[in-house]
């Protein structure tokens, strides 16, 4: 964003050569190159609750961050809890969030290690996640190609979901559908995409499925172009939708990305706005070789990850179409 501006002219990329992805062309998370051989992945995420339950919400929130890691190919090594917690709330709820989160970090193979709290009126948490990949293996938003395909990971509509919830609107097997999505580790899906080869890669998070298909256009010097039809969605996703419970936030992403989209005219006003709904946790968006896509369906079937194809990739200058 603009604000990080100021940023990325202070800290040039020519004055940190080990920097390989910094805030000149900013991507998931930053990479920095230690040796020949190794590179460590650090990035940061916190938020306040979006699900009821609080280990859910702490597995949530650790998942998403570690993401991040994910979406460069890499692997997570550990993290730092990040909280904010009043002092009016019963500390037993935020030991069920501490250990939410040592859940995701456990099961992806890493060891939170220490943390951070402050005193908030409103609880947070997140985690700083450090991760490792091989220098010439990482993965970026901006190496789409044309006559790529794209592939997805998770249904989307989380945000519409969460929102249903909080209205008290939403089933209980439709919440329970969107936690056990938001607490599944992209992990597999990222060893996926490095046993078969990708072009590019980001998780689908805040700014939604436009938003972060924008960015991938952006950094890639090309367009993508997703079918409706194709793209996979949680059960009531689009129920809800109809009823117009979307998030602040998917109003806030359409303003700021619906420049560089393009709708068909018969697209209804609620799937336009599925489609801006703000994820979170969500899947990986993948570019392969068009060649390579069944490969990449079958590896990561193999490892019991779905995937969808949902769009490919065409010459252009960073826009997004949507078609039926």
């Amino acid at each position: 964003m603009h604000v990080l501006q100021p940023l990325a002219a202070t800290f040039r990329a020519a004055d940190f050569p080990a920097m390989l992805v910094g805030l000149e062309a900013p991507d998931d998370a930053a990479v920095y190159q230690i040796s020949a051989d190794q590179a460590i992945i650090a990035t940061v995420d916190f938020f306040p609750p979006v699900v009821d339950d609080p280990f859910s919400f702490g597995a949530i929130a650790a998942a998403n961050a570690m993401s991040d890691v994910y979406a460069m190919g890499g692997e997570v090594l550990f993290g730092i809890n990040l909280v904010a917690f009043p002092e009016s709330l019963d500390t037993a709820i935020l030991s069920e969030i501490l250990r939410g989160g040592a859940h995701s970090l456990r099961a992806g193979n890493a060891a939170i290690v220490g943390g951070h709290t402050i005193k908030d009126a409103e609880p947070k948490y997140g985690v700083a996640v450090t991760g490792i990949i091989h220098p010439q293996r990482v993965i970026t938003k901006g190496g789409a190609q044309a006559g790529d395909v794209l592939i997805l990971t998770k249904p989307l509509g989380v945000g519409v979901i969460t929102t249903a919830l909080k209205r008290d609107l939403a089933a209980p097997n439709d919440v329970q559908a969107a936690i056990q999505s938001m607490m599944t580790l992209n992990r597999a899906a990222a060893q996926a995409a490095q046993a078969v080869g990708v072009h590019a890669m980001t998780d689908i998070t805040g700014y939604s499925l436009l938003g972060h298909a924008r960015e991938m256009a952006a950094l890639s010097g090309a367009d993508l172009i997703f079918s409706y039809s194709a793209l996979p969605w949680l059960s009531g996703a689009q129920r809800y939708a109809d009823a117009d419970c979307f998030p602040g936030g998917a109003h806030t992403n359409r303003a700021y990305y619906e420049a560089w989209v393009t709708f068909p005219d018969d697209l209804p006003h609620a799937a336009r706005m599925l489609l801006f709904d703000p994820e979170t946790s969500g899947g990986l968006l993948m570019a392969v070789m068009a060649s390579r896509a069944p490969a990449l369906l079958a590896e990561l079937a193999a490892r019991g990850v779905q995937g969808w194809s949902v769009g490919h990739v065409v010459a252009g200058d960073g826009r997004v179409r949507v078609e039926g």
